[in-house]
């Protein structure tokens, strides 16, 4: 697995829309430390012997959910994680559970931040042919990996499952 530090790939958190203060002290220069990172983690993803690779990130990647697509990552990261053959982006942010298959790069992009609040319709139309699942009310996500399958099951607050996916290690199949 391999997390990814995403905050500072959003432009508009460095031009302040919002009045808010964020302490950027360890981001001297923003294309800087982001061109940094980007060659880290295409360095460390070429160097992985692991069987799956994983690459967690805070933002999403691709989303249909309030905050959509982060266009930054979209054009910076996501080359890199196509490139190294990355299996799964695993993020938050966006509070619902989304399963999306990017046809382009072959990835999946699993969102699970519905931990806390839900934002029952909101939604974008972009990604939605590739969307396998999308749930806009609280759960959780399970992740299990072995040599050579994975299995993740989407539950809704109470346990419940509601959307389960298994794969083949080169052989993607839906259940």
């Amino acid at each position: 697995m391999f997390f990814v530090d995403t905050t500072p790939f959003v432009k508009s958190y460095f031009t302040d829309p919002e009045g808010q203060t964020y302490d950027w002290r360890g981001v001297k220069s923003r294309r800087v430390y982001i061109n940094s990172l980007l060659k880290d983690v295409d360095l460390a993803l070429r160097e992985s012997t692991a069987t799956w690779k994983i690459v967690v990130g805070h933002h999403a990647i691709r989303s249909i959910s309030h905050h959509g697509d982060t266009e930054e990552l979209v054009k910076l990261l996501l080359p890199i994680l196509g490139g190294n053959s990355v299996d799964f982006y695993l993020n938050g942010h966006d509070h619902c559970l989304q399963h999306i298959e990017d046809a382009d790069s072959g990835m999946l992009f699993l969102t699970s931040g519905a931990g806390s609040k839900a934002w029952r319709g909101d939604t974008k139309s972009t990604n939605r042919a590739h969307v396998r699942f999308f749930y806009d009310g609280q759960g959780f996500t399970l992740v299990h990996l072995a040599q050579d399958s994975a299995r993740i099951v989407f539950y809704d607050v109470f346990g419940e499952a509601l959307h389960e996916w298994s794969t083949l290690k080169n052989l993607r199949s839906s259940v």
